[in-house]
């Protein structure tokens, strides 16, 4: 499935699809959603534990990056919010390492976009460790500090956590989001359904089911 990936054109269609009718009414497991065979445990106490697996180098990722964080933004402190970058493909790595010494500094509500807009609007090549320092240099981060977490222990034991994520969860497609270590959706599982309707509209449609699903776990932990 192939994502638009001019933000504001994405969103002005997504809102226009869910004005008529686009996204489901009542989400369904096995159309909307799947149900994980076997549940992952979460460390997020009482709040719903939300996380994204994605990859900078993914087109679809770009493209839903804007929708995603409006919607994180909606649910504030309802969720808990985390991200997955995912090594499909071995040039990935670099970036999986960029993402997570990003988080270590504390840096990714400053570059995340400018990530994704480097790769995919200026169509830089980041798949080389030297092509990250390069980048995060230019974006006013020291490189010897950025460095020294980009290739810490830390991090590796974090991209291998990553890939064993991966496979616990069966994500074979991004952009993915699970739900409370139990669900998970994306714009590509309710495309299945929703034929017909505009790419950008999906990614609306998926918030919808991800709002429902929270909903729907939130109930159960009142019981």
């Amino acid at each position: 499935m192939r994502f638009l990936q001019h933000v504001l054109a994405a969103i002005s269609l997504s809102v226009v699809a869910l004005t008529a009718g686009a996204t489901p009414a009542n989400p369904q497991n096995g159309v909307d959603y799947l149900t994980l065979d076997k549940p992952q445990q979460t460390d997020s106490g009482k709040k719903i534990e939300v996380t994204e697996f994605f990859s900078y180098a993914c087109p679809h990722c770009s493209a839903f990056e804007p929708v995603l964080e409006a919607w994180v933004k909606k649910q504030g402190e309802a969720i808990v919010f985390k991200r997955v970058p995912v090594g499909f493909h071995r040039q990935w790595v670099p970036l999986q390492k960029l993402y997570f010494a990003l988080e270590a500094m504390n840096k990714t509500a400053e570059l995340q976009q400018k990530v994704f807009h480097a790769i995919h609007e200026e169509r830089q090549q980041l798949f080389t460790d030297s092509d990250v320092a390069d980048f995060v240099a230019k974006n006013g981060i020291d490189r010897k500090k950025f460095l020294d977490v980009y290739n810490s222990f830390s991090v590796q034991a974090k991209v291998n956590r990553a890939q064993q994520l991966l496979a616990a969860y069966g994500i074979d497609g991004v952009p993915t989001v699970a739900i409370d270590g139990r669900f998970i959706t994306s714009p590509s599982i309710v495309g299945a359904a929703l034929r017909n309707q505009p790419e950008s509209a999906l990614m609306g449609a998926t918030a919808q089911v991800m709002d429902w699903l929270v909903a729907k776990v939130a109930k159960e932990h009142k019981k």
